[in-house]
């Protein structure tokens, strides 16, 4: 069965996250712990979360998967930035244990001019003070697509932060189609040379999501903006050898396309048709 959803919004509470996605076809959704903007989360609802875990149990929703705000910068060349960002993850992380066993997302942040290798140490040294040895989510480094100082546009720089942090376990990554390709791996025309690349680099094992998005950009152009499915420079065709490649058809997919819900619902559906089950 395709795990397939796209990215809700939190403002009417987690169980009508999960009945909103049920009512597009889908079976796990992505959505934003806070404005994606920054600021407070609002505060946990236990009734809400009661009730969401029922229809998760009842309806076979799957993994779902928590988005950092946008403006959580952990590589930042301010200290306040980087303080909000270890403030903003780690209230996060907290907040994340009300539905334990699920997934939390960054972007691993941008450099600002000081040089990827002191924004991955900042990154690092964030993540070691945030994850817990207790915590049951597992956090995601996003493949990012190379734009201005943005750190993660290589298998190579995620690996790095990953080899900087102590629990590895509590760690994993996300790969955008969108960025990926825009950071000039060709899933298009080599998606086996790809998969094996992240394997070598990174390890399979570590890749936990997908983020399902088209790309407005060509190939290599390192500009991150995403285009609903099929209507972009990958196309339907890759994205069909995506959902079904052996290493990838198991993992969650969470379409982040630009669209309302109506939309999402149609590529819900023609992404299920184009499933191959087992």
């Amino acid at each position: 069965m395709l795990r397939i959803g796209c990215h809700l919004s939190t403002s009417k509470g987690y169980a009508h996250m999960a009945e909103e996605i049920l009512s597009l076809g889908g079976n796990t959704f992505q959505f934003f712990t806070r404005n994606p903007r920054g600021g407070s989360a609002k505060p946990i609802d236990e009734k809400d979360i009661n009730r969401f875990k029922e229809i998760c149990n009842e309806n076979g929703i799957g993994i779902i998967l928590a988005h950092a705000p946008y403006t959580l910068n952990a590589a930042s060349a301010d200290e306040r930035t980087r303080e909000f960002a270890k403030e903003t993850m780690a209230d996060d992380l907290n907040r994340m244990e009300y539905t334990p066993g699920n997934l939390y997302n960054f972007h691993p942040g941008s450099h600002v001019g000081q040089g990827v290798e002191v924004g991955i140490q900042y990154i690092i040294s964030m993540l070691n003070e945030v994850i817990k040895p207790e915590q049951t989510t597992t956090v995601l480094l996003e493949t990012m697509a190379g734009k201005g100082s943005e750190i993660g546009r290589t298998f190579e720089e995620l690996k790095e932060i990953m080899d900087g942090v102590t629990l590895k376990d509590h760690l994993g990554v996300c790969l955008d189609t969108c960025h990926v390709y825009d950071a000039g791996y060709d899933i298009v025309g080599n998606l086996d040379g790809v998969l094996e690349e992240f394997d070598r680099v990174i390890g399979l094992k570590n890749l936990k999501a997908v983020h399902l998005n088209d790309s407005k950009n060509p190939f290599e152009s390192h500009k991150d903006r995403h285009e609903k499915i099929g209507e972009g420079s990958i196309g339907i065709e890759a994205m069909e050898r995506i959902i079904n490649h052996p290493k990838l058809r198991s993992l969650p997919f969470y379409l982040e396309t630009p669209n309302e819900l109506e939309g999402y619902a149609k590529e819900i559906d023609w992404l299920k048709s184009l499933y191959r089950e087992a």
